[in-house]
């Protein structure tokens, strides 16, 4: 799950490691299942062996030493290119709310247009949302096909079945995503910020009121502390499904009187879901498109459970929504002049209509 535009808490996030090398289940060691066929992504052809230095380190480990710094200069360069940042998105291009898979992937294909500035706004410290973990916190990706083409253009490895494939750990696809995406100097994620509210002005959606996550948990503790705002020319609610921080962008709109209802998702249904999403994904209303799972929450589609393609592809769609809101090159009305395979976009027609479960 995905930032919220307001939240009472925070969730903990839980890690664990294992040895690689000593598997095994109630004392038995376990191997590699036969049935496996292990591919290599396509538009890498790398060795799905781990690439590694055989060298030793560039340094002396014995006797390693850390030049000298005032701790002042580590406080002044903080500050200083967090300030640049706040004063940069005070005014933006796109602000998305909500950094899971789809807040990210949203994130990636909207960046790759260098002039487009791109805000992300997480109120966990650990961006990513369920992304981290399969179903039920068990550590493999499933991917409905044609949806892998993204995982091939990430370069994420994985293992492919008739028509779906699987990435050992889900943790792959968030980390790899989001090393690609906050290097490229046009994004600037704000983890620990929550998105508080909406600017709205004239019937159409301009923004997003922000605040510290840790003070938006504490409003009902101390005495008012007043947030901040950043202003966009188009704002993406990837806040997921509902729960304690769910869907919160659409329950806003519905708040405010913008939209007439949030019906919630229906009952589980894989094959219904994941195109539902993706067809559905739209600018909802003037200035704010909706992607992820928020989108089965305003359209009452049934939810889809631990397989994430829709998550990646909805993601794409926003982006190219929000290309086309802003005037650019987008895959949806045929102006986009670049690589992108047809088939991670299911349905390019914007529309209003309410999934059948």
């Amino acid at each position: 799950m995905a930032s919220s535009l307001s939240s009472s808490a925070l969730r903990a996030n839980l890690f664990s490691s294992s040895s690689s090398s000593d598997r095994s289940f109630l004392g038995s060691p376990l191997s590699s299942p036969s049935f496996l066929r292990l591919h290599p992504t396509r538009s890498g052809g790398a060795s799905l062996s781990a690439s590694m230095s055989v060298g030793p380190p560039p340094y002396d480990l014995s006797a390693f030493k850390f030049d000298p710094i005032k701790e002042s200069i580590v406080s002044r360069e903080m500050t200083r290119r967090y300030m640049m940042d706040m004063i940069t998105h005070a005014d933006t291009d796109v602000v998305i709310v909500g950094a899971g898979s789809a807040g990210l992937s949203c994130a990636y294909e909207l960046s790759k247009n260098p002039s487009v500035q791109v805000a992300i706004i997480e109120q966990s410290v650990s961006p990513g949302g369920g992304a981290w973990l399969g179903g039920q916190l068990f550590s493999a990706m499933v991917v409905r096909k044609p949806a892998h083409r993204f995982l091939d253009e990430l370069g994420i490895e994985y293992d492919e079945q008739d028509n779906y494939v699987v990435i050992k750990h889900a943790a792959l696809f968030t980390s790899t995503i989001m090393s690609k995406l906050l290097a490229r100097p046009n994004v600037k994620l704000f983890n620990a910020v929550a998105a508080e509210d909406l600017i709205v002005k004239e019937g159409r959606v301009g923004g997003v009121v922000t605040n510290w996550a840790l003070v938006s948990m504490n409003h009902d503790t101390q005495s008012c502390m007043d947030p901040n705002v950043m202003e966009a020319k188009v704002v993406v609610s990837s806040c997921g499904h509902d729960g304690p921080f769910g869907a919160t962008g659409v329950k806003r709109l519905r708040s405010i009187g913008m939209i007439d209802s949030v019906p919630g998702m229906k009952a589980l249904d894989m094959n219904a879901a994941e195109d539902a999403i993706v067809r559905l994904t739209r600018e909802i209303v003037p200035g704010m498109i909706v992607t992820g799972m928020e989108v089965a929450e305003i359209d009452g589609s049934p939810r889809m459970g631990p397989t994430f393609g829709a998550m990646m592809i909805s993601g794409q769609k926003a982006a190219h929504l929000a290309l086309k809101a802003l005037g650019l090159p987008n895959a949806l009305d045929g102006s986009f002049v670049g690589n992108i395979h047809p088939e991670l976009l299911l349905a390019s027609a914007e529309s209003a209509e309410v999934a059948d479960a």
